[in-house]
């Protein structure tokens, strides 16, 4: 019996599951529906079990395909790594990194790396909110991108998960007023519904102070004493504190997951920069964990 996986389907496969659409995934690919289509009912035959479920429009994995999603990751990644170590050619081009506003500055040191080692890469920044960070890469506006999903949520590769924390300004009592004044960086950032769901579970009354894909003007109006907001516990300003929902009366709010988000087919410049974030995301994780 042939125990060889072929990775091209592997590839298609990762596609769909990212996608959730083999006509969007055929595109990704340069194939057609059909051809996608076939595929899939080919890996399904060779591994002997149902690896998608359709609901509404949509195709959702079945748990042997959510159990095989993470070791096919795992598959393309060691072959593209392979791949990446036997060819000696620099890296040349471009490379589209998407991230979120709040990470922009945890991620510098990964780009300074990856600059420095290849200098004949020019990358260019994707910034927005999670949801169109996604929508970026599957569509090929983005080579990669780093999107942030409520952790028991995460698609991807989860690169680190971290606490979602309550700031405000040193001395502000803003946190104690009622509606609560509430500035967030984007109306589409992946926190603000969990914290305005937070807050409705609990009855308290909210109004928006500011909205802004500028982090730093967001962080102004905190830093004024005009509101608080939600962030990710390494992304906190050493100016600016943490409030204990316990002691503050405000909900807890839920652990984020940082995930790595990559095509099915992943450019070796985006591979190499990949690597790059998992080291200094995990450099990172590790200060979060010594000081909690």
């Amino acid at each position: 019996m042939n125990r060889t996986l072929d990775l091209d389907l592997i590839r298609t496969f990762v596609a769909v599951a990212d996608s959730g659409s083999m006509t969007v995934a055929a595109n990704l690919l340069h194939m057609t529906q059909g051809a996608v289509s076939q595929q899939m009912k080919r890996l399904e035959d060779l591994l002997d079990c149902l690896l998608f479920v359709r609901k509404a429009r949509k195709l959702e994995l079945s748990r042997q395909g959510e159990q095989f999603l993470v070791k096919a990751r795992q598959l393309l990644r060691l072959n593209d790594e392979i791949w990446a170590d036997m060819t000696t050619q620099p890296l040349r081009g471009s490379l589209r990194v998407g991230v979120p506003y709040d990470l922009i500055t945890p991620l510098a040191p990964a780009m300074k790396a990856f600059a420095e080692a290849h200098p004949h890469v020019d990358i260019s920044l994707v910034c927005g909110a999670s949801p169109e960070l996604k929508e970026a890469v599957d569509s090929g506006r983005a080579d990669l991108s780093l999107v942030e999903y409520v952790a028991s949520e995460a698609d991807g590769e989860v690169i680190r998960v971290e606490p979602l924390v309550w700031v405000t300004g040193r001395g502000s009592d803003a946190w104690q007023k009622r509606p609560l004044p509430l500035s967030m960086v984007d109306e589409r950032c992946a926190f603000r519904p969990v914290v305005l769901g937070a807050l409705a579970e609990e009855g308290i009354a909210w109004r928006t102070v500011f909205e802004s894909g500028n982090i730093e003007a967001t962080a102004a109006t905190v830093r004024a004493g005009l509101a608080i907001t939600a962030w990710l516990v390494s992304t906190v300003p050493a100016d600016l504190e943490t409030l204990a929902p316990h002691v503050a009366g405000l909900p807890a709010l839920p652990p984020f997951a940082i995930c790595l988000r990559l095509p099915a087919t992943v450019q070796p410049a985006a591979l190499e920069f990949a690597r790059c974030v998992r080291e200094t995301m995990t450099k990172i994780g590790e200060v979060v964990r010594a000081e909690a």
